[in-house]
């Protein structure tokens, strides 16, 4: 009988690309087995493409050479492979300068390195064989966007890592992998697992989304900051993922944040969509994901279920949308909508008018008060937007007029910066490819390349299905008297005192999670915040496709705005691009909460 071998300590040490420097040194002051780090998102590929226009031997996270000149020696002394998705849109060019790096510093690392996500060289001769690269949210063929495309990358799952472990790489970078990926690939080859063993997949895919944004799964931006007791910066995640899937969340000993329930149940409900999580891999199904508290910062993750994953593979692209220019006017005290109104007909008057761009956004930011005791808090913000396809258009022709106004517009003008040149911006496109047609390819240390199979899928259809009723997690229940419907004694409160959120976006979309602080708050918080509600709460909402989940196994909900973000990120004209803060304001909303239960957490 073949012993399991231990679980797997896998540390992540970036979330983003311009994330902390310092941590991937500070992950090596304990004990763990691999080091991984996520540079990429869909508005990270845009970046890179920008850097690679500038010169041909960028488009990779640079970064990420800074932070190997710390650790590579450290990381080959000690047998700890690193993995990283830094490569970017040039893979093998980081992989060069790595090695480069490493003779600079004396050192022998083998590195491999990945390719075959980069679809962008075929994306004519893909729709000509008939693949329409249908937008996954408005169903529009890419030929409809009539826009040119800069970057599409399909998403790699976690076998090519493994193989290039397997092959004993020092190092592993990456292209466009999905993040879960990064702790799948290692897990896998660490336990040697077979392409069919879906619940330790699904394990793995669970446990590597809660460390792929670094502290955010350890007490970074959480929603109850009273529980977080050690305010210094969050020492960044680790997965210690077990040999059947399982896996504890935690950190090192003697770093500031928090490893709690509530901390990974935030991260579990972060850029989430259905509960089916769809991966290269396998579907981890959300649902059935338990949490228990396994000691002092440590989250034990258990229960994972998983199936086949799709026959196809989510492609993001990036199309040059064009060009946009921003200026912020200041008003302060007095009739802050007559000086508004005043100066947008001024400013445009001076433009020749609104027509002549592409597009305006005019906005008014108020954040004045009466009587306000301090200077700026009787301010509020005029931001105007205006996007064209010519470039000169919204460039220092618009910026510099709105100068114009400094002596002949409203009391008191000035703009929060001076004028701006006009900044290109990208239009996200989420689409779906099948598999068969992208080769993911591992080049490897000793100079040789071997295409990886993709694992077979099933239909969208069929890997989107609920999981059997035998395998689907029980009800909650709760003490009857909570879901009575003739509670009496009502009152007034925050909706976050109740349950914490955490929002985030979907390419165009946007989700907000919302968990329970109780099992009576969940039987409260699942009969009050229907569809419904949650849109006359949030009332950007109120004219947008909105999907509601449950996952009552973490007491939470999961909403789904189709549209608020459109056309993404790069190209959304609203302030909190992101919806990073979106969560946080649905819990200010005033709800109508038993007296009993708002006892409980007021």
């Amino acid at each position: 009988m073949t012993v399991p071998r231990r679980p797997v300590r896998i540390a992540n040490c970036s979330g983003f690309y311009g994330d902390r420097i310092a941590a991937a040194r500070e992950m090596l002051a304990g004990p763990i087995d691999v080091l991984t780090g996520d540079y990429l998102a869909e508005l990270t590929m845009l970046i890179l493409w920008k850097s690679r226009r500038k010169d041909s031997a960028l488009g990779y996270a640079s970064t990420f050479l800074r932070q190997m000149e710390d650790v590579l020696g450290p990381c080959l002394d000690r047998g700890i492979p690193i993995v990283a998705n830094a490569g970017g849109l040039n893979p093998a060019g980081l992989a060069a300068r790595l090695g480069e790096l490493a003779a600079k510093l004396g050192l022998t690392a083998r590195i491999a390195y990945l390719t075959g996500d980069d679809l962008a060289p075929r994306i004519g001769a893909l729709q000509a064989e008939g693949h329409a690269f249908t937008h996954a949210d408005t169903g529009v063929p890419l030929a409809g966007a009539d826009r040119p495309v800069v970057t599409a990358n399909a998403y790699l799952g976690g076998w090519g890592i493994a193989a290039a472990l397997e092959a004993g790489a020092d190092v592993v970078v990456c292209p466009r992998v999905t993040d879960a990926s990064l702790a799948v690939g290692p897990a896998a080859w660490w336990h040697g697992w077979a392409r069919d063993d879906w619940d330790a997949l699904a394990g793995a895919v669970v446990a590597g989304h809660v460390i792929e944004c670094g502290p955010q799964a350890t007490g970074g931006n959480y929603s109850f900051l009273a529980e977080v007791t050690d305010r210094r910066y969050p020492g960044f995640p680790i997965a210690e993922i077990a040999a059947d899937g399982s896996s504890v969340i935690t950190k090192h000993d003697g770093t500031g944040g928090l490893v709690s329930v509530g901390t990974v149940t935030a991260q579990l409900l972060y850029e989430i969509g259905a509960p089916a999580y769809l991966n290269p891999d396998v579907v981890a199904h959300f649902g059935t994901v338990r949490l228990q508290q396994a000691g002092p910062d440590r989250v034990a993750i258990s229960g994972t279920r998983g199936s086949p994953p799709p026959d196809t593979l989510k492609v993001a692209l990036n199309m040059l949308g064009g060009y946009r220019n921003t200026t912020t006017m200041v008003l302060t005290g007095l009739d802050i909508e007559e000086k508004a109104a005043h100066a947008e007909k001024l400013l445009f008057d001076l433009l020749g008018g609104a027509a002549r761009f592409g597009e305006v956004d005019v906005r008014l930011l108020r954040f004045d008060h009466p009587d306000a005791p301090v200077n700026t808090e009787a301010t509020a913000h005029l931001r105007i937007t205006v996007k064209d396809q010519d470039e000169a258009v919204v460039g220092r022709a618009f910026s510099n007029v709105t100068q114009e106004l400094a002596l002949g517009g409203y009391a008191g003008f000035h703009t929060t910066s001076p004028p701006t040149a006009a900044s290109a911006y990208g239009v996200y496109w989420p689409a779906l490819i099948p598999a068969r047609v992208v080769t993911q390819t591992v080049h490897l240390p000793d100079g040789t390349s071997q295409v990886v199979p993709h694992t077979p899928g099933v239909p969208a259809t069929s890997a989107t299905a609920a999981l059997p009723a035998a395998a689907a997690p029980p009800a909650v229940t709760v003490p009857p008297a909570t879901l009575a419907t003739d509670v009496t004694g009502y009152v007034q409160i925050p909706l976050g005192r109740v349950a914490g959120a955490r929002s985030g976006d979907k390419g165009g979309n946007a989700n907000v999670g919302l968990w329970a602080r109780s099992d009576e708050a969940y039987a409260w918080l699942r009969r009050e915040l229907t569809v419904e509600r949650f849109r006359e709460l949030l009332t950007e909402a109120a004219a947008l496709g909105v999907q509601r989940y449950e996952l009552p196994n973490l007491r939470a909900l999961n909403f789904v705005v189709e549209g608020l973000l459109a056309p993404g990120v790069a190209a959304t004209i609203r302030p909190d691009a992101q919806a990073k803060g979106l969560g946080e304001y649905l819990r200010s909303r005033t709800v109508s909460v038993p007296a009993v239960l708002a006892a409980e957490f007021t």
